[in-house]
């Protein structure tokens, strides 16, 4: 067991963390708690201290969705993880957690260390305490967030190319109107063009512009993208898409700030600063020969990587009142939060569609809402049906019939007895489900998805 008797300067290190912390011995069973943990639990260390850590976090005793209890089984530890625990009251807490595999001298496992931070709704109304000068519209108090807000400023204030990385829908655009906002340059014009959403030609006209005459229906001169920011900024998004021949041409205008618009032969000269954007790996595209080698090195001067949304999930209450207090403003309604559930489900969720897909899922949920909470009941079909913070692990000791007799209880009760459905979810014939379900004697519900004969 871990030792419980810490010398007093280790204790008051520990207490003076602001995150719950405790170490668990390799039985399960608490070794040490700290003060953030007496607060978040209600548990006094000398009451906790020999209890399993599942009575103590209020998790199922198998560990059900507990990274504690994953760090057990597997023997790795996690980061930043979803979780929900219950107080020795029984109300839930969504927190992330963080564990850590414990090692004795010799290299065994000794136990595990946990911390976690709750992760607290924000009210709507508490939108105007996020703003930053020059940084509107970007939200977020992780520390990932609040290295970037460190750059920021930093980078708006130098000349240099900048490249922003990031998955679609985490706000690059954002990152690059406040990094010309807080610019010397920010009084100026910011042009925005989508590379990846025109074809060459389109593309070509849209950023260099062209004169009367170049091409059919050229009737009058057109004035292109980086003749409309001389002065200001341009924001080159999904650079990764652009063909190899664009490449070319994009290229002398980085290294010179000279182009010819289509049908000139005379040179233009700008002064504009470049930011681009891209959700691809531009290195391993240079790798594979799909963008030149010089291209990436012009762009890459300065670069800013915006995180996931799943690698912030503390942000996930700030952008959930935020976009609670645009949808009011919007639709007039008076939804005033989420309720525990319905953050719990959010806080697990992975976002493959970052920041907008959030956006989406609140929006969805404004239509049937009401007012007052949001409920699960709100929410989008695909997250209705999760319970909160799912991960159940299936009891050691099943066998194959009784696996598959819950899979097909599951879609049945999924879709309210209609055996039609359910078949068409497992992805098997109805006759071959209604076999089964002989089989495995599994009774026929009223909803059975049989026609029944009028009387």
């Amino acid at each position: 067991m871990l030792a419980t008797q810490e010398p007093l300067t280790h204790s008051l290190l520990l207490d003076s963390i602001p995150d719950g912390l405790l170490a668990v011995d390799e039985e399960g069973k608490i070794a040490f708690l700290n003060c953030a943990a007496e607060r978040l639990t209600l548990w006094a260390r000398d009451e906790a201290w020999g209890r399993p850590y599942s009575e103590v976090l209020g998790v199922a005793e198998d560990g059900d969705a507990c990274p504690l209890g994953e760090t057990f089984r597997s023997g790795r530890g996690t980061e930043g993880q979803p979780c929900c625990l219950r107080d020795r009251q029984g109300r839930r807490l969504t927190v992330t957690m963080s564990t850590t595999v414990v090692r004795s001298p010799d290299g065994r496992p000794a136990g595990v260390l946990a911390t976690w931070r709750p992760v607290r709704k924000v009210e709507p109304a508490a939108g105007p305490a996020w703003v930053r000068p020059g940084l509107d519209g970007i939200i977020g108090r992780s520390p990932a967030m609040e290295q970037l807000f460190q750059l920021v400023p930093q980078f708006a204030h130098s000349s240099s190319t900048i490249l922003i990385e990031g998955a679609s829908g985490t706000g690059k655009e954002l990152f690059a109107r406040a990094i010309h906002n807080l610019s010397p340059r920010g009084s100026r014009n910011f042009i925005a063009v989508n590379c990846g959403a025109l074809p060459d030609t389109l593309l070509e006209s849209e950023l260099f512009g062209y004169k009367a005459g170049a091409f059919t229906d050229a009737r009058q001169d057109k004035p292109g993208r980086f003749a409309l920011a001389d002065g200001g900024t341009i924001f080159l998004d999904e650079i990764g898409d652009v063909s190899p021949a664009m490449q070319i041409k994009l290229l002398r205008v980085l290294q010179e700030r000279v182009f010819e618009p289509l049908g000139s032969v005379e040179s233009v000269k700008v002064d504009v600063r470049v930011i681009a954007a891209t959700h691809q790996d531009l290195g391993d595209l240079v790798h594979r020969g799909a963008f030149r080698e010089d291209l990436y090195y012009r762009i890459n001067i300065v670069r800013l990587q915006l995180p996931a949304l799943r690698e912030r999930r503390e942000d996930i209450p700030l952008l959930i009142g935020h976009f609670i207090a645009k949808f009011n403003r919007l639709q007039g309604k008076r939804v005033t939060e989420v309720s525990d559930d319905v953050l719990a489900i959010l806080t697990a969720h992975d976002f493959p569609g970052n920041i907008r897909e959030l956006e989406n899922i609140l929006e969805y949920a404004f239509v049937l809402c009401p007012g007052g909470p949001i409920e699960p009941e709100h929410l989008p079909p695909a997250l209705r049906g999760k319970p909160p913070l799912m991960g159940k692990r299936l009891r050691e000791g099943l066998t194959l019939r009784d696996l598959e007799t819950l899979h097909i209880r599951d879609a049945l009760r999924r879709c309210r007895g209609n055996r039609a459905a359910a078949a068409r979810e497992l992805g098997i014939n109805p006759s071959t489900l209604f076999r089964k379900l002989k089989s495995l004697r599994i009774p026929l519900t009223e909803g059975d998805g049989r026609r029944r004969k009028p009387r």
